[in-house]
């Protein structure tokens, strides 16, 4: 394999056989130049050994860039409370993004990067292989169901992808611009209850 294929994310991507693997190679991924430019790391995702839930974000804010691990900020914060009241401790849970490197300013990730980063998160969820999967805000659930998904309506019954029962919520940092009693948070524990009751299902 050559050095410039390495960093080709659709043909590197699907033949990589352990997340570790997948982690070394997306670390040299350079094929959204600006991000490239600009990020300090490429955040991988976290994938603790016998994780069966999968947690999906938009992208890599400022904490994330500088230190290489998923949702360590404020909504990190929050997520980790929310998953500890519905009995999945993060440290049993794995976290991705759609995005592995941060927008420049936190901005919305643009379509062009999101497919560019696209293989990288499709062969996780396969080499991953968890029972449950939740997508996290309005990107990430795009990613899914495509382009002008409404969370809306995407959130109201349980998906499925590839395979498995999906849940999509919203993002731990709207809960946080809507304060406790607005309407996303409340979801956001809901559904996160939600997978939690699947997964248990999924163990009988």
């Amino acid at each position: 394999m050559s050095d410039d294929a390495t960093v080709v994310p659709p043909l590197v991507a699907p033949t990589l056989e352990s997340l570790d693997e997948l982690a070394r190679a997306a670390r040299g991924c350079v094929a959204c130049p600006d991000l490239a430019a600009s990020r300090s790391t490429v955040v991988v995702g976290c994938f603790p050994a016998g994780a069966r839930v999968l947690l999906v974000g938009e992208a890599p804010g400022a904490q994330e860039d500088a230190t290489g691990t998923p949702f360590v900020g404020r909504a990190g914060q929050l997520l980790d409370t929310l998953l500890a009241e519905v009995g999945l401790p993060r440290e049993t849970v794995a976290v991705a993004n759609v995005l592995k490197c941060r927008p420049p300013g936190n901005r919305k990730p643009r379509r062009r990067e999101v497919e560019s980063c696209r293989p990288w998160l499709v062969r996780q969820v396969e080499l991953a292989d968890p029972a449950v999967l939740c997508t996290l805000g309005g990107t990430a659930a795009e990613w899914v169901f495509g382009p002008g998904a409404r969370l809306s309506s995407v959130r109201e019954s349980v998906a499925e992808y590839a395979g498995r029962p999906l849940v999509a919520t919203y993002h731990p940092s709207a809960a946080i611009r809507f304060g406790p009693n607005g309407a996303p948070m409340a979801a956001l524990r809901e559904d996160l209850r939600r997978v939690a009751a699947l997964l248990e299902e999924r163990a009988r």
